[in-house]
């Protein structure tokens, strides 16, 4: 992760993609981009972004470069895409940034410290599982706290007769949320598993392909004990593994209870394969 850290400094001026990132990091795309955004709390997509326009700011603020220029420089195809940017991070538009005293924006550099040696333990199981179907509704979501989120899904389904659906099913399987094409927007499913000749109007019926799994419970209260087994998945598990996630969706299994009870039990299915680039690094 500091590797690609360091690669993401040294290109701020070129075109960065998250196939290339990744690559530095000697992990798959999705992988890195779940274990970012875990361990910062934004997408990798938001980081270069905040990054590039806090460059830009300050090199308005002490050069006599256009402002054409900077946004061509960093990435910005038109003086007014870059303005726009600008103006979101920083509150002023770019020529406003060679005034004195007008504030502006500084997203540092994050960095990545491995938790203090037996600090954090997680409990996990490995189980193998053929394809299965899973029926229910998707919908677009975003990372973050701004526009749809998993919570508002969850609310808006109570409300839109989909939870009553996936209960009429003819299936005893718990519920589901599963995440798929992770990104700044991703695609997220409440769904349970079951066949086609279960379905219902309205409901859509989604693949989930044969896999290793990494199962990890989580115990107490929703929302926060879920959310909580998901950090340390990526923040201490992967770390101290030698697993990488397979890039296919993963799943939060929601078992039956009160699940504001301290006690309440569910689980967090990450599909995994040996990370065989980090494998042959460490013997080398």
């Amino acid at each position: 992760m500091e590797d690609a850290l360091e690669f993401i400094e040294s290109h701020m001026e070129e075109s960065l993609n998250v196939e290339t990132i990744a690559k530095a990091a000697h992990s798959s795309t999705f992988h890195f981009q779940r274990m970012f955004h875990m361990w910062t709390g934004i997408t990798l997509g938001e980081y270069v972004r905040k990054r590039k326009l806090t460059l830009a700011a300050q090199e308005l603020a002490v050069s006599s470069a256009k402002v054409v220029d900077v946004a061509l420089k960093y990435g910005y195809d038109s003086p007014e895409s870059f303005c726009k940017a600008f103006r979101k991070i920083h509150g002023v538009v770019p020529s406003e940034a060679r005034q004195t005293g007008v504030p502006l924006k500084a997203f540092p550099r994050v960095s990545f410290q491995l938790p203090t040696l037996g600090s954090d333990e997680v409990d996990y199981y490995i189980v193998e599982k053929e394809a299965f179907t899973v029926v229910g509704k998707a919908a677009e979501l975003v990372c973050g706290n701004e526009g749809r989120t998993r919570q508002w899904f969850w609310g808006e389904c109570r409300l839109d007769g989909t939870f009553a659906k996936l209960s009429s099913l003819e299936t005893d399987t718990p519920f589901l949320g599963v995440t798929m094409n992770f990104d700044e927007q991703f695609t997220y499913m409440i769904a349970r598993e079951a066949d086609a000749a279960s379905m219902a109007d309205g409901l859509a019926m989604q693949t989930i392909p044969s896999s290793t799994w990494a199962i990890f419970p989580s115990i107490g209260p929703l929302p926060d004990a879920i959310q909580n087994t998901f950090r340390k998945i990526y923040q201490v598990w992967f770390p101290a593994t030698d697993y990488e996630h397979a890039g296919l969706p993963e799943i939060e299994m929601y078992l039956s209870g009160n699940a504001q009870e301290e006690g309440y039990r569910c689980e967090a299915w990450i599909p995994i394969v040996k990370n065989n680039a980090n494998a042959r690094r460490y013997s080398g």
